[in-house]
């Protein structure tokens, strides 16, 4: 089991943007995401502000959202890259296997990926990452660089909404259509 501190607020202002941005498709009747919180049991707090200074975590997360779109089961993690290449030691084997069977009951599995360098949102398929996973597996790269990616699903803004997934995922669906014909 991990110990948790201060790293495990990285990634919290892409949290903040997907959580305001699900927030906005539920008051508009277009989809129902809940962020699914991490289990930990605290070990030590700071006395003054009575906050959490180190824990571990209870068990393995799978993903940090799930819900509904339009009928669609859909869950996905979210993930901060610093640099134009993406370690897949972010990705955990236990992610994978969960997203490969969510997909596999007919639900769409995703990451969303902060270049935050490039400033950049991407939606990275499933599918997408299955193929790099392989290839880490077979003993190849065990990272993918930004320019591998699939130009087609990197996010642009919408007026009102700060991660516009909803789109990419009719996109990865129409793509998965156009992929069985």
């Amino acid at each position: 089991m991990g110990t948790w501190n201060s790293r495990g607020l990285r990634g919290s202002a892409l949290e903040e943007l997907i959580n305001r941005t699900n927030e906005k498709y539920e008051q508009n009747h277009l989809a129902l995401i809940q962020k699914i919180p991490t289990p930990i049991t605290p070990l030590e707090f700071d006395k003054e502000t009575r906050l959490i200074k180190k824990a571990y975590f209870d068990q393995k997360s799978t993903v940090d959202y799930i819900g509904a779109v339009q009928g669609i089961p859909v869950c996905f993690d979210a993930k901060e890259c610093a640099m134009d290449t993406f370690a897949l030691q972010n990705i955990h084997e236990h992610q994978v296997f969960f997203m490969r069977e969510f997909e596999r009951q007919g639900g769409v599995a995703f990451f969303l990926l902060d270049f935050t360098a490039q400033n950049i949102l991407y939606y990275l398929t499933f599918r997408q990452l299955e193929l790099f996973w392989k290839r880490k597996e077979e003993g190849g790269r065990k990272s993918f660089r930004f320019e591998e990616l699939d130009e087609r699903y990197i996010m642009e803004p919408k007026p009102g909404i700060l991660v516009p997934y909803l789109d990419y995922i009719q996109l990865d669906l129409d793509n998965r259509e156009k992929d069985s014909l």
